[in-house]
């Protein structure tokens, strides 16, 4: 009895330890996008008029604009892009679903060879594969899984993935705008808020993904203020020549 409690006390320790986290719920990857993006687009356009030497109300209308016209085309790419992998997807899944109906012994006998090619003896491949395939869902389910490479009770949300991105964008945009909204005068409480953020960004990105907060809060620091260094650059170089 102490044998087996102690076996199942470690089968629930595992458990426990070895859970992952979803990677595949179709949000994660376009709200990051979408809050790097507006932070950086928006910072660098913004610092791109800035260094046309024009007035403060050009910078923050041009800011505004940015934010607004950069959320509802992230939202509208990512809304398309998901629907139509979706769409393919499930286009795929009816072919298996109907080579299921029709040729259920050869789809059967498809999966046996593949547990096979995997190490498993003959014999027992066919009869796995004889129980599995008494459910058509389960399955089609496998199939997808081996053949396809997909989950069909997990495909990403065309909706999520839209309203994901034109939230993240239009809080990363937001921030090298709020400094003007909030009384600033100059370019650069812009800057900062900016470049704070696109820190704290990487920091979070790297805590959902395992990786080194700091290299890659860094990391979207230094792309961001690339980004911006030029853009001021090419704004100053510009704006001196049509002046």
């Amino acid at each position: 009895m102490a044998i087996i409690e102690t076996e199942a006390t470690l089968h629930e320790a595992h458990r426990d330890n070895h859970t992952h986290r979803d990677v595949n719920g179709g949000w994660l990857r376009p709200a990051v996008f979408g809050a790097m993006d507006g932070l950086v687009s928006n910072l660098a356009l913004m610092t791109g008029v800035a260094g046309g030497a024009v007035g403060q109300q050009t910078i923050v209308l041009s800011g505004l604009a940015g934010l607004a016209a950069g959320a509802f085309s992230m939202a509208a790419g990512e809304y398309t892009s998901v629907a139509s992998q979706r769409e393919l997807v499930e286009a795929e899944l009816d072919v298996e679903r109907g080579e299921l109906r029709k040729h259920p012994k050869d789809e059967e006998a498809e999966l046996a060879a593949l547990y096979e090619s995997r190490g498993v003896e003959p014999g027992l491949a066919r009869e796995v594969a004889r129980q599995l395939s008494r459910d058509p869902e389960q399955a089609l389910e496998i199939h997808a899984r081996e053949e396809l490479g997909i989950d069909p009770g997990d495909l990403p949300s065309p909706t999520v993935a839209a309203v994901s991105s034109f939230g993240s964008f239009a809080l990363g945009a937001l921030l090298p705008v709020l400094p003007y909204l909030l009384g600033a005068s100059t370019l650069w409480p812009a800057v900062l808020v900016a470049l704070l953020g696109l820190f704290l960004c990487g920091a979070v990105v790297a805590k959902v993904t395992a990786r080194s907060w700091w290299f890659s809060g860094l990391r979207q620091l230094a792309l961001g203020g690339a980004a911006a260094g030029v853009t001021y650059a090419l704004g100053s170089f510009f704006g001196t020549a049509v002046g």
